[in-house]
């Protein structure tokens, strides 16, 4: 890898590292742009630029997402009631993403039903209005299915699942610093089914170029690895140490700003500005 590759992925490291402590997320939202750019830049071929991308970001999340957990455990941080309630639905989901539906669902329909969704999450936490004081976290059924879902969403978008996560916890009437350390706890069943899913599926492509292991990307994820993994202990400490409306905001306005990618995202993939 060339000097300059190194420090672009190191730098994405830090940054993806640092996010994943803070908010509570994988990271992989933050990676997968700044990664496809890159892997196009040293030349790997168009049609696996975007699967190198999510499949390498979703990776990553697994290393992250450990040394983030240890840090907001250490804080009393982490309900591992609700991350053992989640895991079966999220690793159900993520294998069905990652080894079968990701490659083949139309990007337009799903970029523009996340961004409609991230972007009412992003409204509902900016106005600040209370879940029902009643309203708790559903059972262990309900909590499955609905780590079916984060775990399906994560897998198709290359995310660690906090972007989804912590608003329906936030919902539930969890507490926001432990909805963000149960967010980062839960980024490793996530990763790990949906990284086997990426193997494996991409075990059928053909003509993969050097260093890549099914869609996984690996010279890239080693320096991404040691970055993050110094970064995430970090994020979270800073989470603990800010109050709970700043961090709110700060959540919020990463969720307009994947909510705006995503939906220039459906713009290009339905051609809504033709040449414009």
């Amino acid at each position: 890898m060339e000097p300059l590759f190194f420090l672009a992925y190191a730098i994405l490291g830090c940054v993806a590292g640092f996010a994943a402590g803070l908010l509570g997320i994988g990271g992989g939202m933050l990676l997968v742009p700044f990664m496809t750019a890159l892997l196009t830049a040293q030349g790997l071929p168009l049609e696996l630029v975007v699967h190198a991308a999510i499949a390498t970001s979703m990776a990553s999340i697994i290393f992250t997402s450990m040394s983030s957990v240890r840090a907001h455990h250490r804080k009393g941080a982490v309900r591992w009631d609700l991350v053992l309630s989640f895991s079966p639905g999220i690793v159900i989901g993520g294998l069905l993403a990652g080894g079968a539906v990701f490659a083949a669902l139309r990007t337009g329909w799903l970029a523009l039903v996340f961004a409609v969704f991230v972007g009412y999450s992003a409204v509902q936490m900016v106005a600040n209005r209370k879940p029902k004081p009643s309203r708790q976290m559903p059972g262990p059924l309900g909590t499955g299915a609905a780590g079916a879902g984060i775990g399906f969403l994560s897998g198709l978008v290359g995310a660690g699942g906090g972007f989804v996560s912590v608003p329906f916890m936030l919902w539930c009437n969890v507490a926001l610093h432990q909805a963000v350390g149960t967010s980062a706890a839960l980024g490793f069943p996530i990763a790990v089914a949906n990284t086997i899913g990426y193997v494996w599926s991409g075990m059928n492509a053909t003509d993969l170029p050097p260093g890549m292991i099914g869609y996984v990307y690996w010279p890239a994820l080693l320096v991404l690895l040691f970055f993050s993994v110094i970064f995430a202990p970090i994020g979270a400490k800073v989470a603990h140490k800010l109050p709970v409306p700043a961090l709110k905001k700060v959540f919020a306005g990463l969720l307009f700003m994947l909510a705006i990618y995503m939906l220039y995202k459906a713009s290009v993939a339905f051609n809504w500005f033709g040449n414009f």
